[in-house]
Order: structure tokens, then C-alpha cells, then sequence
């Protein structure tokens, strides 16, 4: 449900610039200053496609393995898609993952996550879900307790 309220905001959103953009320079030009956006948007979609597809056969020649290539055609695949869906916010979102130095940044924080999720499910794999609780075993030898007499009750 996250995902559809999320989608449906950023419906509501791009509707809103949209219409904003066209009372303010006119209804032609908003849909020209999207056609632009779109053709600028594939072309880079275009270029740093070939450029990641290049540095990920350098990679796979010097026998390396290629995550950060990977990465980046995954992240020019998504700016690609946010390029095709008509709206100003998404082209400003997909330039943001067409540029290297901010692609590098993106591509970084979701190693991170994927990284901790992986640690927590090799966690919970090996030791069950739940928390661990590190402790001592402490075996303390006490004289048994012999009851003398009983006590009968009333």
C-alpha cells in the first residue's frame, strides 16, 4: 500500500508542475518544453548507456567483476523509464541518475542497504528471527535443601 500512495503523490505532483508550467509560459509550450526534455533525456539516456556498456566490457576483459557497471545500467535503465513518463519532476529525477557523480552517490547508498539486508538475513538465517542476547552460563554449586519437617495446610 506504501508503494501505491507513493505513486499516486507523485501522480498528483507531476499533474500540479505540469499546470503550473502551463499557466505560466502557455499550454504549447509546456508540451514543447516536454517533447525537448524527452529528446535531451534519451539521447543522455543514449550516451551513458554506451559509455556504462563500454567500461563493463573493459571490466569483464581485465577479468574484474563488473558491480559498479551493473549498477549503473540499472540506474540508466530507471532514468530512462523517468525520461518516457511525461512530467517535469521525473526528467529532473532521471538527470539526477544521468550524471555520474550523483548516479556514484545513489549507486553507493543502495549498496549499503542491500548490503545490511543481506547481513541481517544471514543473521536470521543462522540464529532464528528475534534478538540475541549475549550472556555467561554460570554454574553455581549449591548444598541441597532438605526440608526437616512439613507444615500441614489449612
Amino acid at each position: 500500500m506504501p508503494v501505491f500512495a507513493l505513486v499516486l503523490l507523485g501522480v498528483f505532483a507531476e499533474i500540479a508542475v505540469m499546470v503550473a508550467v502551463g499557466n505560466a509560459i502557455g499550454g504549447l509550450w509546456t508540451i514543447a518544453l516536454l517533447l525537448a526534455g524527452t529528446l535531451v533525456g534519451l539521447s543522455l539516456v543514449r550516451r551513458q548507456g554506451a559509455q556504462t556498456m563500454a567500461a563493463f566490457s573493459e571490466a569483464v576483459l581485465r577479468r574484474q567483476q563488473p558491480h559498479q557497471e551493473m549498477a549503473d545500467g540499472v540506474l540508466i535503465a530507471a532514468a530512462g523509464a523517468l525520461i518516457m513518463v511525461p512530467g517535469f519532476i521525473s526528467d529532473v529525477a532521471a538527470l539526477f541518475l544521468l550524471f555520474p557523480p550523483t548516479r556514484r552517490l545513489v549507486s553507493r547508498r543502495i549498496a549499503r542497504k542491500a548490503e545490511a539486508a543481506a547481513l541481517k538475513f544471514e543473521h536470521e538465517r543462522r540464529f532464528g528471527a528475534g534478538q540475541v542476547v549475549e550472556g555467561e552460563v554460570v554454574d553455581v554449586e549449591t548444598e541441597p535443601v532438605i526440608i526437616a519437617e512439613r507444615r500441614e495446610l489449612r
